[in-house]
């Protein structure tokens, strides 16, 4: 009975549109991808901009609620304590955030930057063209990203465990739009946020499939086809849908600190077994350069020479950080409760930057000074096959053969860690904003998403796919601005109750002081 009652509008709603696009990229692939690439280069082209200043305002609106009037306040009741320890709680948020993307870009990113440099005017395969393929992988996976998710977290998070709202993303808006939250704009609200997240998590599902057959193509020179591929989506689904029966305290948590002792094994091990003076200052020089550029960065246009590198990397970036936002939010949120404003973002916005800043310094750096000084052909592997430049640069390190066995093994727990999170925040989204929801409802969403990712390799649909959640991303940062300003509301409302409540008490404390005098 309860069960059935939670599954309202919103989750037939998704089931519904995720079927129709599943049956099209099937049925007409290629139809799929030449509408919604025409559908994405009109946005891109028109909107681009958009995207740019939205996300700058998320950072500035970030920075300001942490260092602003309302840092003090708790995600929470005043006497609520974290959920979870700090180290915890890093870990999973961080590998629901990108932490198989960082494992993919790592090398891939600063090695295609270096070849085909931000700034037409640079040459590539220079020093220069080095430092700004740092630069732009640190834009890229740093701060910006962060705040996109910072924002959404802090509105659900707030809303909910500080006014004892539904884990939906449409309760954020009660502060703005009241009741209607409840009706029909607030159910659209929701479907959006759970078609962008199915979109974005089966495609992901997608690539982490390849990337993993090519890791084991690389190592054991397993065939990469599509019965492996299906071998692969299989087994991962098995385990994921294990994990996602345990519950958040288990699963999802152990497999999060699971990834993050194994990603900090192995960047430790290419920090101190590569080339680590110049990694070290790759890292300091970059970190300058980044925080000196920004602001110019976050601007970047290139509307008098006609570049398309932008729109192909920066405002494609912001795009899929704001798709993926429905879900990186939701689930950080459900996992910060009990901390203060202040604590929440910088350690959402400031921790995970500064970790994606290392890991782009150490594997990035490392492919770059291979290529740079000894020649070891990575370029060729990035040009060739994104999927196989990790594992070609680790065989240049000692004991190669077992980093890449590392590597192969760290991006399948990551896989599985992503997918058992989205499972969940899909239950969230479709079960009436439920804490915990029904395993029925994860297993249905976790066997949908690897359906999709399965029937879309198959099919070689997986770009529209893509490109469809790229899409989604626009019509949600117009949400997600709106979001801001309800926040906005609902944090000046509670700021001003509070300085009534102390001026009550400092009222009722000289009163009692003049009696105590009169006496």
């Amino acid at each position: 009975m309860n069960e059935q009652k939670k599954i309202g509008t919103v989750f037939y709603i998704s089931v519904m549109i995720v079927a129709i696009f599943l049956v099209w990229g099937f049925f007409f692939p290629k139809n799929l991808d030449e509408v919604t690439g025409t559908v994405l280069s009109a946005i891109t082209t028109s909107f681009g901009w958009f995207y740019l200043v939205a996300t700058f305002i998320f950072l500035i609106f970030a920075i300001y609620v942490a260092f602003g009037p309302y840092g003090r306040i708790k995600l929470g009741k005043d006497d609520d304590e974290p959920d979870y320890s700090y180290y915890t709680w890093l870990a999973m948020l961080f590998s629901a955030g990108m932490g198989i993307g960082l494992v993919f870009w790592g090398v891939a990113e600063p090695v295609y930057h270096y070849l085909t440099p931000a700034i037409s005017e640079v040459g590539g395969e220079t020093p220069e063209a080095a430092r700004l393929a740092l630069r732009y992988s640190f834009f890229h996976w740093g701060f910006h990203p962060w705040a996109i998710y910072t924002i959404i977290a802090l509105a659900i998070a707030y809303s909910q465990f500080r006014k004892g709202e539904s884990g939906l993303i449409s309760s954020t808006f009660r502060p703005l739009i009241g009741d209607r939250v409840e009706g029909p704009l607030g159910k659209g609200i929701d479907s959006l946020a759970a078609i962008a997240t199915v979109f974005g998590v089966a495609t992901s599902l997608g690539f982490g499939t390849l990337q993993i057959s090519g890791g084991l193509t690389h190592i054991f020179g397993i065939p990469n086809n599509f019965t492996v591929h299906l071998l692969i989506i299989g087994i991962v689904t098995v385990l994921y849908l294990i994990s996602a029966t345990t519950g958040l305290d288990k699963g999802i948590r152990y497999l999060s600190n699971l990834n993050l002792g194994l990603a900090g094994g192995l960047l430790l091990f290419v920090l101190l077994a590569g080339p680590t003076s110049f990694i070290v200052d790759a890292l300091t020089t970059t970190i300058g350069g980044y925080l000196g550029n920004i602001i110019p960065m976050s601007f970047r246009m290139t509307p008098f020479s006609g570049g398309t590198w932008v729109g192909a990397w920066t405002i494609f970036y912001w795009a899929w950080w704001i798709a993926w936002a429905p879900f990186v939010g939701t689930f950080i949120a459900r996992v910060s409760k009990g901390r203060t404003i202040k604590e929440f973002v910088l350690g959402v916005l400031l921790v995970p930057t500064l970790l994606s800043a290392v890991w782009f310094s150490a594997f990035g750096g490392s492919a770059i000074f291979l290529e740079m000084f000894e020649q070891k052909g990575i370029a060729d592997a990035v040009n060739n096959d994104m999927t196989s430049a990790l594992f070609i640069t680790l065989e240049h390190f000692p004991i190669g053969w077992f980093l890449s066995i590392l590597a192969t093994l760290l991006i399948i727990t990551f896989f599985i860690t992503s997918a058992d999170s989205a499972t969940f925040v899909l239950g969230m989204l479709t079960s009436k904003g439920s804490l915990n929801p029904a395993v029925s409802t994860k297993l249905i969403w976790g066997i949908l998403q690897s359906s999709i990712a399965a029937v879309l390799l198959y099919s070689g649909g997986l770009g529209g796919l893509q490109t469809a959640s790229i899409i989604a991303a626009l019509p949600f940062a117009v949400i997600m601005l709106m979001m801001v300003l309800s926040l906005n509301k609902a944090l000046q409302a509670e700021v001003r109750e509070e300085k009534r409540r102390e001026r009550k008490r400092i009222k009722k404390l000289e009163e009692l002081l003049d009696e105590n005098n009169m006496k």
